[in-house]
């Protein structure tokens, strides 16, 4: 598999795929008290991102934020303000310029799990 970051979401709530999940990518400076924001896309009707989320794939520290509240808004399930999750942060390391790192997220409007996949 070529180098790189690739993610995709899993709706535990309907056992679908999440479409259309807006996904930010963010890289972390070395003290990790800025961010520098690399991309926002949307997931397809699989829930995966279709191309790589860093073109330049280097070691250091990212945060993938996902939009659930949103997500789970428009699905249509009523949700008391304030959201109990409402945008999901991951912060992960990449400690090698080669490989692939692909990050899924499971969701549901009152948790999350991730792990790293292959």
């Amino acid at each position: 598999m070529t180098k790189g970051l690739s993610t995709h979401v899993l709706d535990l709530t309907h056992g679908i795929p999440a479409a259309n999940l807006k996904i930010e990518l963010w890289k972390l400076n070395q003290s990790g008290n800025e961010k520098e924001h690399v991309q926002t896309v949307l997931t397809n009707e699989q829930g995966r991102v279709e191309t790589n989320l860093l073109s330049k794939f280097e070691s250091g520290t990212y945060e993938l934020l996902f939009y659930v509240g949103d997500y789970f808004k428009e699905k249509g399930i009523q949700l008391k303000e304030p959201l109990f999750l409402n945008q999901v942060p991951l912060r992960f390391g990449i400690c090698k310029e080669s490989g692939h790192y692909h990050v899924p997220l499971l969701i549901s409007p009152w948790g999350y799990q991730t792990y790293r996949g292959s």
